[in-house]
């Protein structure tokens, strides 16, 4: 679907979708398939930019998905919720990283490590 189609969306249409892309993409960066988790990415991507543009309603959505059992999703609703509610992204962040004995969990530690060095470039 291209960005454009994306804002016709309604909200609880978009967070199915971040959910199906950034779940997919844990899995497949879990199971080491980097070509297809590249195109998962974008996707995630994309939506989670145009649910960046939607406010508190798509933000209280975001923390919900903090606690979602897919890895994949609980790292890109943390990663979104750096922005506005950097508590409980940081502990969602820490409790995927602690072991980091997956490539999102170790995604993960290396996320919060530049969160907290101040060198995590957020997306615009």
């Amino acid at each position: 679907m291209k960005t454009k189609d994306l804002k016709t969306l309604m909200l609880e249409e978009l967070i199915v979708r971040f959910r199906e892309h950034s779940a997919k993409h844990g899995q497949l960066l879990n199971a080491l398939n980097t070509r297809a988790a590249n195109k998962e990415y974008k996707h995630a991507a994309a939506v989670r930019r145009e649910l960046q543009t939607r406010g508190a309603e798509a933000e209280a959505a975001l923390l919900a998905l903090l606690s979602d059992p897919e890895e994949g999703t609980k790292y890109w609703a943390a990663t979104a919720a750096l922005r506005f509610a950097p508590g409980e992204a940081e502990a969602a962040l820490s409790s995927l990283s602690t072991p980091a004995s997956s490539m999102m969990g170790l995604s993960a530690a290396m996320t919060l490590d530049a969160w907290k060095n101040g060198t995590l470039p957020l997306e615009e």
